[in-house]
């Protein structure tokens, strides 16, 4: 896939898993890669930015398979931002879905 195009979507992907339940890292990256192949190294740097832009609050929990992960919480500026991006997808999807319709007329 056009690496723009995931670049693009990756903040919503990320956004929108968080909104269902608080996920570490390495969590979001296998949900994320079981749809969209990505590089692990994509995800963190995203996830620090939208910690520091407010988005996340973050905690650390006890794991049984090594130290304690950090796990990302949707903050209620995020769940705004979840939703104005999700907004933002659904016109930009149904313009692109328009535009390629036309074309195949």
């Amino acid at each position: 896939m056009n690496v723009q195009f995931k670049k693009g979507v990756l903040e919503l992907c990320v956004l929108a898993l968080t909104a269902k339940k608080d996920c570490y890292g390495y969590e979001l990256v296998e949900a994320i890669s079981n749809k969209i192949e990505i590089a692990e190294g994509t995800i963190y740097p995203l996830l620090r930015r939208l910690t520091v832009d407010g988005v996340f609050s973050t905690y650390l929990k006890e794991s049984t398979e090594g130290p304690p992960r950090k796990y990302y919480k949707l903050t209620e500026r995020g769940r705004e931002m979840l939703a104005d991006l999700t907004d933002e997808w659904m016109r930009f999807t149904d313009g692109v879905y328009a535009v390629i319709e036309e074309g195949r007329k």
